[in-house]
């Protein structure tokens, strides 16, 4: 009887697709490195919060609401236009704002006081206030001395006695 031996040598090499392992590792390590990538991005770049005091102003949402039905009961009729400045040395970007408030009536309304807003909207920290100055027939004067030319939201917060009303308006400045 003769027996046969199987016996692997070592020269035989390594078994066919040895190697399948590792592409299920590689795979997982570009799945891991990608989500790595997009928390840091995630946590680095824009928070998503685009309002100060969200929470506060939510719980005032049914108030603001009722203003603005209060408001459309007015049925007040207000225009602005915007008549640029002579470019000077000190008022490089500045206009003459001139609101026109009407009433229902198309009757002008007179006696207003208002706070007034310059809000850049394409970017943060240019944002100015003033005040309007009553001219007569219910137009009233905002002298907008802002530090760049281009888009502007105008908002007016305009109020006499315990009527308010609330304007806003997208305007260009050169």
């Amino acid at each position: 009887m003769t027996q046969s031996a199987s016996v692997s040598s070592p020269m035989s090499g390594r078994r066919p697709g040895w190697w399948y392992p590792y592409i299920y590792v590689g795979v997982f390590l570009v799945v891991l490195a990608v989500n790595l990538i997009f928390m840091f991005s995630a946590i680095h770049t824009f928070s998503g919060l685009s309002t100060d005091q969200a929470y506060d102003k939510g719980l005032k949402y049914n108030e603001e609401i009722a203003s603005a039905k209060r408001q459309q009961q007015l049925g007040w009729t207000v225009t602005a236009e915007v008549r640029a400045t002579a470019p000077t040395a000190a008022v490089p970007h500045g206009a003459d704002i001139l609101v026109t408030f009407k009433d229902k009536d198309g009757r002008p309304v007179t006696g207003l006081q208002g706070d007034v807003s310059f809000i850049r909207p394409a970017q943060a920290g240019h944002d100015g206030s003033g005040t309007m100055a009553e001219q007569g027939q219910g137009r009233y004067l905002i002298a907008a001395v802002l530090p760049l030319a281009g888009q502007w939201d105008l908002e007016v917060a305009a109020r006499r006695g315990d009527v308010s009303y609330r304007f806003a308006q997208r305007i260009y400045l050169p």
